[in-house]
């Protein structure tokens, strides 16, 4: 009986003691706190934009309707310029991209990538001269079979 009596008393301690250990000190309370705070701050700033975007939405409902044949063709037109224009922004950083390494590699600065222009084009190179070489031969082997068919020509 006194065994329980121990453990039931020595068990509270022990409690208190590993809640002392995990609990959180001044800066963490402080972070929860702001997090608490904060976050219903920003709770209460997107309950209110929702409520004054909807009733702008009841109020202005019958206006929007009623000029909606104006702001499409305007809308269509507003994303077509800007389409366009960043379109044109991003062809013409492509094209400096380009004009750059293109200087760098023949300027001899190694550019990222040139290792395999220079492999293609040696495998370019020896390929076409492969070519060369056959077309030769089998051009020379056709002549002489012309020559067979056609002894006087």
């Amino acid at each position: 009986m006194e065994d329980r009596q121990n453990q039931t008393t020595t068990t509270p301690s022990s409690l208190l003691r590993k809640l002392q250990i995990h609990a959180p000190n001044s800066t963490q309370l402080l972070g929860i706190l702001t997090l608490i705070v904060s976050g219903s701050i920003f709770l209460f700033l997107t309950g209110a934009t929702v409520t004054v975007t909807i009733l702008a939405l009841i109020l202005f409902s019958p206006l929007i309707i009623l000029t909606i044949p104006i702001w499409v063709p305007i809308g269509c037109f507003l994303i077509a310029i800007t389409a366009a224009f960043l379109s044109f922004c991003g062809f013409g950083v492509a094209a400096v991209a380009v004009a750059a390494w293109v200087y760098k590699y023949f300027r001899g600065l190694h550019p990222p990538g040139s290792d395999r222009v220079d492999y293609a084009r040696s495998r370019i190179y020896d390929t076409a001269s492969h070519v060369k070489d056959y077309a030769r031969e089998y051009g020379g082997y056709l002549q002489s079979k012309a020559k067979d068919a056609a002894p006087g020509a």
